[in-house]
């Protein structure tokens, strides 16, 4: 399994990143819904496993190519509360390829100034699955040029209801007065709190759903649905996907004209 950040200079990526860099504002946080593993994999004859491993290059290369590009914020979906409903063997293969992958790449990681975090309920996953990601994010905890989160055992629905919790306890206690709540608190609640709401979404294998993934915080949203599969997914989609969003007008409920007039 190669390692990351190691590609060797391409003056023709060069030339693409620079040109997407110059063209317009870069989103500061992507969030990705990875789809597509299992459908790759059935098309060539594999497993279902053998299509999450061929996924962890895709991820390389876009994690990757967004720290060169400057993106601050990317956000993988990885595992949603309901794939615990998946076939068992799948899911322990999916945990293992899960602890492999950042044994192996923590230093790498690390070295490369990213930060990794981890959101979800993490009281579903194993303990040496969380052990691995505390390690992990205790070694990177100090990076700052991408911050990237894995959504694992995650749900848009299980944060909104894990928010709503942690509010409503702080006002039966009195800390908290319920006429204070505006949509800025609620969002200081959510397992997102401490990053920017996603600029642009994308969602590989054709499927054209967020499919319960930051609900909330996808509320103005650009979104991208591709038809390539995750393991195809590679820097060019990524830049592709980009180069769509500068295309779009995002009014935040203005006019056209509104926005002209502000600039």
């Amino acid at each position: 399994m190669p390692q990351w950040f190691t590609s060797k200079s391409d003056p023709e990526d060069t030339r693409i990143q620079e040109t997407l860099k110059s063209s317009c504002v870069l989103p500061r946080h992507i969030g990705i819904i990875m789809d597509g593993n299992g459908r790759w994999a059935k098309m060539k004859g594999k497993s279902r496993v053998a299509g999450h491993v061929a996924g962890v290059e895709s991820v390389r290369d876009v994690v990757e190519a967004a720290k060169q590009l400057g993106i601050a914020n990317l956000t993988l979906f990885t595992f949603s509360i309901e794939n615990w409903r998946r076939p068992k063997l799948e899911i322990s293969a999916l945990m293992r390829l899960l602890i492999k992958v950042l044994r192996k790449e923590t230093a790498q990681l690390r070295d490369n100034n990213v930060r990794l975090e981890v959101i979800g309920d993490l009281s579903l996953v194993g303990k040496d699955v969380r052990q691995t990601i505390e390690e992990t994010s205790a070694q990177t905890r100090h990076n700052h040029q991408l911050v990237l989160t894995i959504a694992l055992s995650y749900s848009g629905k299980w944060d909104i209801t894990h928010a709503c919790q942690s509010i409503a306890r702080q006002v039966r206690t009195g800390t908290l007065d319920p006429e204070t709540i505006d949509e800025n608190l609620f969002a200081s609640f959510l397992s997102t709190a401490s990053m920017p709401d996603p600029d642009l979404m994308i969602r590989t294998s054709g499927e054209s759903r967020i499919s319960n993934f930051m609900l909330w915080q996808s509320a103005y949203s650009e979104i991208i649905f591709t038809d390539t599969l995750w393991p195809d997914f590679r820097r060019n989609e990524l830049y592709e996907a980009i180069r769509e969003f500068q295309k779009r007008e995002r009014r935040f409920g203005q006019t056209s004209e509104q926005l002209k007039s502000n600039e």
